[in-house]
């Protein structure tokens, strides 16, 4: 490849829209274009990665026994309202209709559609256990979508789904699934860390998230410092906290002007925080939650949504508030109606003693409240979200966190969708049992722009050799100077004969132009030949993650030294 001939049109300006590193250098370096809001065009730079991708991750699929199928995006809405989902799902799910009237999705995700089609044609135990993926599009109809790749509308994902006869096969398929996806991202060029994860709208239990490392992600993961327990912070494990025990004291109503925060209220009343109960409010389809931590705690919104069981949680607004008679910055768990409002206590709270908390009116508290005695909670469960230095669930060590990036997740649906859509089989002794399915998915674009997050600096991208558009670039400083053109020109031919990925930089520009965009792109080696290098008769080798230069001399064989070069990387 030519750059004078590549489609790659660079950005000198960062795109106003682009927060986030991937977003602004994929669109400043050409590997993409907007096409709507939360829906990209992929140029040939980033289709060479995505290709890339896809190919490591079927040599990886196809390794581990599955076996690759394609499956319509468009999927009719009965296989949906079969499995109970159609009206679970949510407004990220796009619904329409032909013209005939029947109901379709576009699909969001793809478990209703694998289990009929396996439903249809398997029947024995002899054929199980089976493996399918497909790597194709898939479309959520995000309310935000933001941050590029990392939170778009239309994307490109592997999805993957196991069928056994029993738990004990499941184990084995998912175990092989999670080794299979170690392998994929440690190929991939990625630091990466696998974290115990909520399964969300998915469903099913046991789960695990392939964190991608990155300051700028947008996930939070907690891990122990000892132990290899690690965990998505939505997931994270808490134990409730024991409080020292103590005399019940009788239940008194104070005044607490102007105290709407738990900072305030606890310096008003002169009060230790671990003796407050904080209050967070949300609304759902199941009417208004209304959510109790200890105060120096924080709620796990995710937690708190599978306590209840909702579709979606959002903050409260002040008008189901009153009606259920509290109001917001006094809220608390005393008192309240339980056919208005459904109380949800973090377990630690139910430890507790002679704690202050909300009297749900404008200007007042309660102090020495004690759970039990004075209120009973709808839920009681760990909805609190991990903080740092808290004990490890597994071995009691300081928990740390770090930021990441989710590029893959592996589930254990167990009979979720089998046993709602009768996906069965006959054992043995001929008695029809439930396949027990496991779920395995991989956001292919998402991938590509968390490589970005974790490996750039401020002239651009740095890609891993095994995912990187092109391996070389070959820059002939002066296209002008007949001879350095010509060896730049034999440069790129012998590498190419010799199975290298490269592309000469031809344009007539000025060396810093040239530098600037392979920089910005990402070229893992730059070789440079200009009349300088000739009259030394060598060549200039620069490592893009490093920015370490290597002379190569002219009459060695710098084919296979370059090529060794990239091994290394």
């Amino acid at each position: 490849m030519k750059v004078s001939k590549m489609y790659a049109p660079t950005l000198r300006e960062v795109p106003s829209e682009a927060e986030i590193p991937s977003h602004q250098l994929l669109l400043r370096a050409g590997f993409m274009r907007k096409s709507t809001n939360g829906m990209y065009t992929y140029l040939p730079l980033a289709w060479r990665v995505i290709k890339k991708i896809e190919n490591i991750i079927r040599e990886e699929m196809d390794h581990a026994g599955c076996q690759e199928i394609m499956m319509p995006i468009m999927q009719p809405a009965e296989i949906w309202k079969e499995s109970g989902r159609w009206d679970a799902y949510g407004a990220e799910m796009v619904r329409l209709k032909d013209r005939h009237g029947h109901e379709y999705c576009l699909g969001p995700t793809h478990e209703e559609m694998v289990t009929t089609l396996v439903k249809n044609d398997v029947r024995s135990y002899r054929q199980l256990p089976l493996n399918l993926y497909q790597i194709q599009d898939k479309f959520r109809d995000e309310r935000r979508p933001r941050f590029g790749l990392m939170r778009s509308r239309d994307f490109i994902m592997k999805d993957g789904y196991s069928f056994d006869r029993d738990e004990a096969g499941l184990d084995v398929s998912y175990k092989a699934m999670y080794d299979a996806y170690d392998k994929i991202f440690t190929r991939c060029g990625l630091n990466f860390r696998p974290v115990e994860a909520d399964s969300g709208a998915i469903g099913g239990t046991g789960s695990h998230e392939f964190m991608v490392l990155a300051d700028s992600g947008e996930a939070e993961i907690t891990y122990c410092t000892k132990c290899d327990y690690a965990a998505d912070i939505e997931k994270a494990e808490l134990y409730p906290i024991e409080a020292p025990a103590e005399e019940m004291q009788e239940l008194s109503e104070v005044e607490t002007p102007n105290c709407k925060t738990i900072a305030d209220v606890c310096a008003f009343l002169n009060a230790p925080i671990e003796k407050s109960v904080k209050a967070v409010a949300y609304q759902c389809e199941k009417g208004l939650v209304l959510c109790f931590v200890r105060g120096d705690h924080e709620v796990n919104e995710t937690k708190v949504q599978n306590t209840v069981g909702a579709v979606e949680l959002e903050m409260a607004e002040a008008e189901l508030l009153a009606k259920a008679g509290t109001v917001g910055g006094y809220m608390g768990p005393v008192g309240l109606d339980p056919e208005k409002v459904i109380i949800v206590c973090d377990a630690t709270v139910m430890n507790m003693h002679n704690v202050c908390c909300g009297a749900n009116h404008e200007g007042f508290h309660y102090i020495n409240a004690n759970p039990g005695r004075d209120f009973t909670p709808t839920y009681v469960a760990d909805i609190r979200l991990m903080a740092e230095g808290d004990p490890c669930p597994h071995c009691g060590a300081p928990i740390a966190k770090a930021r990441g990036i989710e590029a893959g997740q592996v589930f254990k649906l167990h009979t979720k969708y089998s046993a709602a859509m009768k996906c069965t089989y006959l054992d043995e002794n001929g008695k029809e049992q439930p396949m027990v399915m496991g779920c395995y998915g991989i956001g292919v674009g998402r991938t590509m722009a968390a490589c970005v997050e974790q490996s750039h600096d401020a002239d651009g991208m740095i890609w891993p050799v095994a995912i990187a558009p092109y391996e070389v670039l070959v820059v002939p400083v002066n296209v002008k100077d007949e001879a350095s053109f010509a060896k730049a020109e034999e440069i790129y031919n012998e590498l190419h004969k010799a199975g290298v990925e490269v592309v000469i930089d031809d344009r007539k520009e000025r060396p810093g132009v040239k530098f600037k965009d392979a920089d910005l792109i990402g070229y893992p080696l730059r070789v440079v030949v200009g009349p300088k290098t000739l009259q030394t008769c060598e060549l200039e080798v620069k490592v893009r993650k490093t920015g370490e230069v290597s002379m190569l001399p002219l009459d060695s064989d710098y084919i296979a030294a370059i090529k060794e070069m990239l091994q290394k990387l």
